[in-house]
């Protein structure tokens, strides 16, 4: 190992490289050097193949945000994504990527995202009412509770109701397929080709096909009888590029839709996972949350038009996708050779942004590991590099749905919290596993004890306390 107080080189042994390999496929974050925690850029050698760990964030906004044209989707994610979800989106690079960000963007947009708001609390109460005639001590899978209230929310507003899409085998195949991307991403490391076998790699490809079926049906549907509704869907069906006239093929549209529907459902409902293990084991901040529900609702439920005066509350959303953000590591590769911290990056070259890594990071953070939602009170916020927090990315390529997400978090936790506590067990510390998406190792089984008494009296005024 050598380098300055800026970038650490490391250049591991033969041996070595197989150990971080094996870590890779295990959990890739444990594959991360350690020094990704206290150094602004880290060069990593594997199998004589070049990384950089770029934790700066003067360096992520030079990959992310100045020049992404220059960055492309690296190799090992659009081998680890593309077969389940084409060239969508999230996939796409070029022309391809903005026509298809130019037609999804409208749905994202203020006004037709506060029009999704009442689907969401609608979804959020009905979880609310089988939460409290659970007993009390019942266990609460939590992962797969969250999961299945966002996406009752997601098939609404992208395709008009769930119809006969059922939710436990969508969440069993997206399992399935998440489990498969730590070995693209290591046989990518390894340079072998796409087909080569791997553990789990037949039930993989199943998965990679029901999804796909899952979202053709629909789309297919559509295209037949020529129905429009106020969704995603309808708004793709219809799309027509402003340059060709050109509308969308209908697998670029099956793609988007199977993208916005995996995706959208999935990292709010991990979101909010660890947002409710982190109340659990932080009373004192969850009190405040509750007293502030109670204070804007005057004890009754959360209506949309009280969301935009949940301030404290969403910094708890926004403080636990710092401690624990769904996605966790952002990769590209240069189009052409690059200068990145004064190392020189080529088209060869694998570029991480370790999100996890950036937001527990000991020169950018006071005391990281300690949850603090007053991180995200508005002064805290603007003195700090506004790049330093990534749970959506960054740049031209940010989360599409990130205001979506947010008021979806935020109205989720406002419904069931005032109702139902939910209680880690003694003891009970969590591995983050990365999958595209980190989820909880040992997954995330509480106990459901309902409130001795009701939120907080209205006239409290200790809620910002």
């Amino acid at each position: 190992m050598n380098g300055s107080a800026n970038v650490v080189t490391i250049s591991p042994t033969l041996f070595a490289s197989f150990r971080a390999l094996r870590r890779l496929v295990r959990n890739p974050m444990e594959a991360w050097p350690e020094a990704v925690y206290r150094e602004k850029l880290v060069v990593t050698y594997m199998f004589g193949r070049k990384t950089l760990f770029v934790t700066d964030p003067d360096m992520v906004q030079q990959v992310l945000v100045d020049d992404p044209d220059s960055f492309v989707k690296a190799e090992p994610m659009r081998r680890a994504l593309e077969p389940a979800l084409g060239q969508a989106i999230l996939t796409a690079e070029g022309a391809r990527w903005r026509m298809q960000r130019r037609v999804a963007a409208p749905v994202f947009r203020p006004g037709n995202v506060a029009g999704f708001v009442p689907a969401m609390i609608l979804a959020a109460r009905a979880m609310r009412e089988q939460w409290a005639a659970l007993p009390d001590g019942a266990k609460v899978d939590v992962p797969h509770e969250m999961m299945a209230v966002t996406f009752d929310i997601i098939l609404e507003t992208m395709l008009s109701g769930r119809g006969d899409i059922d939710a436990a085998s969508v969440d069993r195949n997206m399992r399935d397929f998440l489990e498969s991307t730590s070995w693209a991403v290591a046989l990518s490391a390894l340079g072998a080709p796409l087909w080569t076998p791997f553990p789990g790699k037949r039930r993989s490809e199943r998965a990679h096909r029901y999804l796909r079926q899952m979202v053709a049906g629909r789309v297919d549907e559509r295209r037949r009888t020529g129905e429009r509704r106020d969704d995603l869907l309808s708004l793709m069906l219809d799309a027509k590029d402003p340059d060709t006239g050109e509308g969308l093929s209908d697998s670029s549209i099956r793609d988007n839709i199977l993208t916005f529907v995996a995706a959208g459902h999935e990292t709010t409902a991990l979101a909010l996972t660890w947002t409710f293990y982190l109340l659990s084991r932080h009373p004192d901040i969850e009190q405040r949350v509750l007293n502030e529900i109670a204070h804007v609702t005057r004890g009754a439920m959360v209506e949309a038009e009280h969301l935009p005066l949940l301030a404290y509350t969403r910094q708890v959303v926004m403080e636990s996708m710092r401690v624990y953000p769904p996605v966790a590591m952002v990769v590209r590769q240069p189009t052409r050779e690059m200068v990145i911290g004064g190392v020189t990056a080529t088209p060869a070259t694998n570029v991480f942004i370790p999100i996890y890594a950036i937001h527990h990071h000991k020169l950018l953070w006071e005391k990281p590991e300690l949850f603090d939602p007053d991180r995200f009170a508005a002064e805290s916020v603007k003195e700090r590099h506004r790049w330093s927090y990534l749970p959506f990315s960054a740049g031209p390529r940010i989360c599409i749905g990130m205001g979506f997400a947010l008021i979806e978090a935020v109205a989720i936790l406002g419904t069931l919290l005032p109702a139902v506590r939910l209680e880690a067990a003694p003891g009970f510390i969590p591995t983050p596993k990365l999958r595209v998406t980190m989820r909880p190792k040992e997954g995330m089984v509480m106990a459901k004890k309902a409130r001795v008494s009701g939120p907080a009296a209205p006239h409290m005024e200790a809620f910002c306390a």
